[in-house]
């Protein structure tokens, strides 16, 4: 076990942000091998099934670049045209990503439902040589590489925390004035999606002295509020579902996350972390998506900062027994960061085959039990004692609320351990 960043590796990274637009095989590329996003490498709104074909192969313990898409500007309530989307808020074309304008142009003689299929530009899948069932594919996102000096966040489909019930009415705790976006803008499933009332607030970057990354959302007629970048994979994951042959299957919508990962939007996972899935597929087929700038816990308007990245991974197999991998990650997805270690709860593990929960309270045990079983297999510790611990020391975050399975992930210091 262990990740592999150092907060000096970090601070190195955010000072080499490239200045330049990452377009498809321009700039810095840092994996061993190089897998773009252009519409044969792409699923959109799904993710791999276990008898998908690999579109790269690698060895274990490479190193693969991945230039991640955003979906944000080619999805049906802002006109499936990037150029044009970003065009009407002072983008200049040059600054469009290219494959981003291939895959919209591509899906164009596509039709997708815009109520039901996953909005997620999904890359892969990656086959892993020697993964086999019953491994842990050890994913570490070495570099997280902003491709363009923008990102995007929205609320859309009356989803978010504090999205309307499907009849109309307000949620519990909330009133129908509180609902966000307001319902009055608030278009009805079935309709066009431009009319839905849907908000995509444009979310500018901006470079510090020192190279640092910041998020600019105005605050009235002439403030503003910069925040930090935090650039991180929103989705990683292994094929998990069998899919039956059709690509568009309900199980490999990619909203949900499972137990081969996907979806799980926990901005921890950044540079020099590492995700540990389990593998339910010769090859592991890695895939990833849903490129993030900044998320905050909760994730609670719908999306995040969406922006594309270059991401490189490094993909290593870990086999049952050689103590490379957490106990619980040979049934669970687990993260770990330089400083911590991050025990995974869902409350719908299985992608809501079996029906669709999102029960808060049911992802948080999980968790907890992750952890417990974490502690005591892996560390030796009393359960009791560990239960007390986690009581005592360890915190508990909403990962998000949004993506139908809803997320929580433990945060267990490793400078609290000796010995």
């Amino acid at each position: 076990m262990g990740a592999t960043g150092t907060a000096a590796n970090a601070a190195a990274g955010s000072a080499a942000y490239p200045r330049e637009i990452l377009q498809p095989g321009a700039g810095p590329i840092h994996g061993e091998h190089y897998l773009p996003s252009l519409p044969e490498q792409v699923r959109w709104g799904y993710v791999p099934a276990r008898d998908s074909e690999p579109v790269l192969r690698i060895r274990s313990g490479e190193t693969v670049t991945v230039d991640s898409v955003s979906h944000e500007g080619i999805l049906e309530d802002q006109g499936r045209d990037p150029v044009a989307y970003f065009g009407e808020l002072g983008v200049a074309r040059r600054e469009v990503l290219d494959d981003a304008v291939a895959i919209a142009r591509e899906y164009a003689r596509v039709e997708r439902d815009f109520d039901v299929d996953g909005p997620h530009v999904i890359t892969g899948p990656i086959g892993v040589e020697g993964a086999e069932p019953g491994d842990v594919l050890k994913v570490e996102p070495l570099s997280l590489l902003p491709r363009v000096p923008y990102g995007v966040v929205s609320s859309r489909h009356g989803k978010g925390a504090l999205a309307r019930r499907p009849d109309g009415s307000a949620p519990d705790g909330i009133t129908i004035g509180e609902v966000m976006p307001p319902v009055a803008t608030d278009g009805r499933p079935g309709g066009d999606p431009e009319a839905y009332g849907n908000v995509s607030v444009f979310t500018r970057v901006r470079r510090g002295r020192g190279g640092e990354l910041s998020g600019v959302l105005p605050v009235g007629a002439s403030g503003e509020a910069a925040f930090p970048l935090g650039p991180h994979m929103g989705t990683m994951g292994v094929a998990y579902a069998a899919g039956g042959g059709a690509l568009n299957a309900p199980e490999l919508n990619s909203i949900p996350p499972t137990l081969g990962g996907g979806n799980i939007d926990i901005r921890l996972l950044r540079e020099g972390s590492a995700l540990y899935l389990p593998v339910f597929a010769e090859g592991a087929l890695f895939y990833a998506g849903d490129p993030h700038y900044a998320m905050a816990d909760g994730e609670v308007a719908l999306t995040a900062v969406e922006g594309s990245l270059r991401a490189t991974f490094r993909l290593t197999v870990c086999k049952p027994g050689s103590g490379d991998a957490p106990s619980v990650a040979f049934r669970y997805p687990f993260g770990e960061t330089e400083a911590a270690w991050l025990p995974v709860g869902l409350s719908d593990p299985d992608g809501s085959l079996n029906g669709q929960v999102s029960d808060l309270d049911s992802a948080m045990r999980r968790a907890v039990v992750n952890a417990l079983d974490f502690l005591q297999e892996d560390l030796g510790m009393d359960r009791a004692v560990a239960y007390a611990y986690l009581s005592a020391a360890a915190d508990f975050h909403i990962s998000q609320v949004v993506d139908r399975t809803v997320g929580v992930h433990g945060v267990i210091a490793k400078a609290h351990f000796h010995g």
